[in-house]
């Protein structure tokens, strides 16, 4: 049956048409944006968990962040440590020198206690941000350790908990405290003095190597998050991301369908012309 009312087969090519327009919309949109899912429209399954990890992504930029602070704090402190060790070892020589008769004492005792206030200073200068950890007190206040954020950990769909390095502080400042320090006068000061700084080197040896384990479990962990920052990264761009090989090639597909879509709806839309030479 023909009619010139109702035009079955100019309405399937239009479907046609339509549902290849749609799909070569969607193709350019994923080329032009460089996303196959950039809306929840376009897949909310997929657009939901890369949200999430984007999210976790952002949460673990700023733990990297907090790392790289507690690593500048730590090393800072650790520095100062090391440079401590240093002088205190040549304290300890001078000590040793002292403890010969033919020596001029006076001059070794105020080279020491220069040394010794120079321990001093390092120890209330080994800041970084405000927080020492040679000091007795990290932050000026009560704080006796530094809590640096170093992950952030999920458990299925559960709201990630934040886990923390705590440093604590070697507390130089109480522990190699110099104005108790033995003045040398003679031969037996000397000797008094020499065992008071060795034990001093002892704590300060102790201190600087607890701060160098931490400053090298603080780079560890920042090295872990960034690896673990950039492999998240990258699943989420393999699930939301165009593949521009597969994109291309249904690009072409689509607007050759495109074609032939247009000429099925013009021969379609001409078939009730025909029904004109049924009245000649």
């Amino acid at each position: 049956m023909s009619s010139i009312l109702t035009n079955n087969g100019a309405m399937v090519a239009l479907q046609t048409l339509k549902s290849i327009n749609g799909d070569l919309t969607k193709t350019q949109n994923a080329i032009s944006t460089g996303k196959e899912v950039a809306t929840a429209k376009d897949n909310s399954a997929v657009w939901a968990i890369s949200k999430v990890m984007e999210s976790d992504v952002a949460g673990f930029k700023a733990v990297s962040e907090s790392l790289s602070l507690g690593e500048s704090t730590v090393a800072v402190a650790s520095a100062g440590a090391e440079q401590i060790v240093d002088i205190l070892e040549e304290m300890k020589q001078l000590a040793v020198s002292a403890n010969s008769e033919n020596v001029d004492f006076t001059k070794i005792n105020d080279d020491i206690t220069s040394r010794a206030e120079q321990i001093t200073s390092i120890i209330g200068a080994a800041q970084f941000n405000g927080a020492n950890l040679l000091a007795t007190n990290v932050d000026g206040g009560s704080a006796t350790s530094l809590s640096v954020i170093s992950s952030l950990d999920r458990v299925g769909s559960g709201t990630p908990s934040p886990s923390t390095i705590t440093v604590d502080t070697v507390d130089f400042e109480a522990n190699l405290d110099m104005t108790g320090l033995t003045g040398i006068t003679d031969t037996a000061t000397a000797g008094t003095a020499l065992g008071e700084i060795e034990a001093f080197i002892n704590t300060a040896v102790t201190g600087a190597a607890a701060l160098g384990a931490s400053a090298a479990q603080l780079k560890g962990q920042n090295e872990f998050v960034s690896k673990l920052t950039d492999a998240m990264k990258s699943g989420i761009g393999s699930l939301v991301d165009t593949d521009m090989e597969e994109a291309s090639a249904k690009l072409q597909a689509l607007q050759t369908q495109q074609q032939l879509g247009v000429q099925a709806l013009s021969i379609a839309n001409q078939a009730p012309q025909t029904i004109l030479s049924l009245f000649r």
